[in-house]
């Protein structure tokens, strides 16, 4: 996040002319970037939640979608499919394993129903377009018949868990429902990009 304030400010700053002021923004974004990418991989090729560990987290899910990083770099795809195949339960996305995280708690957590969705972004970015929709049409069937969400499902009985609604949730359905959409729309391409990009892009030229 600290790259992602830098490299929206700098934005931010050329729009409004500020070159002087973007220059500077934009060579802290790179030195956080390069601090990040050599020290933020484990020996694996796959990005870990701090430093001091190699544990997986899937606030991680994120690099493609706030541009830390193009969908095809390896490193990227390498983590979205490690927390697919590690991080979850029933198919359904944990934010960390507790018992590899200090964080002062302790048990069993249910299932982050926004990581869940973000992995449904995360899988769209890199490619992986069937496995996008399938988990997508996955969480879809545990909203409530309202449509909502709460914070958490436990991933066995599909109970809603904690905070409830969860407006979170709901930004991360909206974004997720969307890469399925613009995969739809945009149909089968060469090689992976970032397809909500694409679709705000397509969206503006009709």
């Amino acid at each position: 996040m600290c790259w992602v304030a830098l490299d929206r400010a700098t934005r931010l700053a050329r729009d409004r002319g500020r070159n002087e002021v973007a220059d500077t923004w934009q060579q802290e974004a790179n030195a956080v970037q390069a601090e990040i990418l050599e020290r933020g991989v484990s020996q694996r090729g796959v990005f870990r939640q701090h430093y001091e560990t190699d544990a997986l987290d899937a606030s991680l899910l994120l690099i493609p979608l706030v541009r830390f990083l193009p969908p095809g770099d390896e490193r990227l795809r390498a983590t979205v499919l490690a927390i697919a195949h590690e991080l979850t339960e029933h198919g359904l996305v944990l934010r960390y394993k507790v018992d590899e995280t200090e964080d002062g708690l302790s048990g069993k957590e249910g299932t982050f129903t926004i990581c869940s969705f973000w992995l449904v972004s995360a899988l769209s970015e890199i490619g992986e377009r069937k496995q996008a929709r399938e988990l997508c049409e996955r969480v879809l069937t545990h909203m409530t018949p309202l449509g909502l969400y709460a914070e958490e499902i436990e991933a066995l009985s599909g109970a809603q868990l904690g905070n409830f609604p969860q407006a979170f949730t709901h930004l991360g359905l909206i974004n997720a429902v969307s890469h399925v959409i613009a995969d739809e729309q945009l149909g089968e391409r060469d090689k992976p990009s970032a397809v909500f990009s694409e679709m705000r892009a397509v969206g503006a030229a009709g």
